[in-house]
């Protein structure tokens, strides 16, 4: 599919969504629909708050700006193949494998892509791991019931804040180290950008306060540090089975030793966010990063809808 054959597609940007990241995702969709429509392409945009959304009768690609929960999950994926309708990102499979932090992690290990120490608890249950930890709901995004527990007096909180999202609650060693995030696309990684919050780790609050946290892209690093990350950025897209795009998490400890987190499918995409930014670093405009989406995406879905 060349770009010439995408712009005879009527596009449908969705965006929005039930989840804890709507408003978030209602930027990403409104900055990508605002760069297609301002470079001619047919644009429409679809505010989804459920399942039951309505799409233009002409729609030849959706492209899915649904940040976490129900967007990455597979869930948005699955009503789209059901249609029988096209749409940009991972499959309904590996968007789910991806979502799920214990999912991943089991991959990772499989592939020998260093993640931290982990084990999983039901609720009422208590982690073995020795302080520090991270706790986690799972299946989250955009670092939505995480906390790191330092002392014994902030376990029962945490515990009980994931217990509330999930029936499942993911604990983690605490690797100390440098936070970078480099993006894949199709098989190739972009620029590393280090992420440094002013305080604390990079939760909520540092990803969508302004001026929360300074980023560094690319990342203060040595050639073959930077190439470390980037390989392993890829090794763990491909643990994943993704073949479009995504943006990698990785912690950097002192050693040199990277710990991969979790692969996000559906990153943030207005022309501030951290994986426009590292294809800039390429040279690769916002345009023509939301059109190379596009078009990988197209090629994962023709075999569906030929």
């Amino acid at each position: 599919m060349s770009t010439t054959d995408l712009r005879a597609l009527h596009l449908a940007v969705l965006m929005g969504g039930p989840g804890s990241e709507r408003e978030v995702s209602l930027r990403s969709g409104g900055a990508v629909a605002h760069a297609l429509r301002e470079d001619g392409y047919r644009v429409s945009e679809v505010d989804v708050r459920g399942p039951e959304f309505t799409l233009p009768e002409d729609t030849g690609l959706c492209v899915l700006m649904l940040h976490g929960t129900f967007g990455e999950d597979g869930q948005i994926q699955a009503l789209l193949d059901h249609r029988g309708i096209p749409y940009t990102g991972e499959g309904e499979t590996a968007s789910r494998v991806a979502f799920d932090k214990l999912e991943s992690k089991k991959l990772f290990v499989q592939a020998g892509v260093s993640t931290p120490r982990w084990e999983v608890l039901a609720a009422g249950q208590r982690p073995t791991l020795p302080l520090p930890i991270v706790v986690k709901a799972p299946r989250e995004g955009s670092s939505v019931g995480v906390y790191l527990v330092r002392e014994p007096a902030q376990l029962e909180g945490a515990l009980a804040d994931c217990a509330a999202l999930d029936r499942e609650i993911l604990i983690e060693e605490l690797v100390e180290g440098r936070e970078l995030t480099v993006g894949v696309v199709g098989d190739q990684a972009t620029a590393v950008v280090e992420i440094r919050p002013h305080e604390g780790f990079y939760d909520y609050a540092h990803k969508y306060t302004k001026g929360a946290s300074e980023y560094f892209c690319p990342a203060p690093l040595d050639e073959r540090t930077t190439r470390l990350m980037q390989e392993t950025a890829l090794a763990a897209h491909r643990a994943l089975g993704l073949k479009v795009y995504s943006r990698v998490d990785i912690l950097l400890r002192a050693d040199g030793r990277p710990f991969v987190l979790e692969a996000n499918t559906i990153p943030g995409m207005t022309e501030t966010s951290l994986l426009p930014k590292a294809a800039a670093v390429a040279g690769i405009s916002f345009l023509a990063l939301c059109e190379e989406i596009a078009r990988l995406s197209l090629q994962l879905h023709v075999t569906k809808y030929p």
